[in-house]
């Protein structure tokens, strides 16, 4: 198993801006080999900096899946307008993937 997360500062006053962006893509993470589910998480609220912390969770099969996502026309349509919420959230998104340690 393969997780694979960005994190998002989102600009306070934003976030339900932010959410309904991701409610409403058409992401076509489904049609993908190895693709197990998606979750938008909600973190904290960065008071000092003026942010809440949000982050997009996969779960695939395989890190070569998520790979293949990467590479695919589908992520290319997911992602075409990323740059007009640029405004809403602070810097670039942050990634992060996690390999399963088994037996743990």
């Amino acid at each position: 198993m393969y997780i694979a997360m960005n994190r998002f500062k989102v600009k306070n006053g934003s976030e339900t801006e932010f959410e309904d962006i991701w409610k409403n893509r058409d992401s076509k993470l489904s049609e993908m080999a190895g693709f197990r589910e998606f979750h938008l998480l909600r973190g904290p609220v960065n008071e000092e900096e003026g942010y809440t912390l949000f982050a997009s969770h996969t779960v695939w099969a395989s890190r070569d899946d998520f790979l293949a996502w990467t590479k695919s026309q589908n992520f290319r349509d997911a992602h075409k307008n990323a740059g007009t919420t640029k405004p809403a959230y602070i810097g670039h998104p942050q990634f992060e993937g996690f390999s399963i340690v088994e037996g743990a």
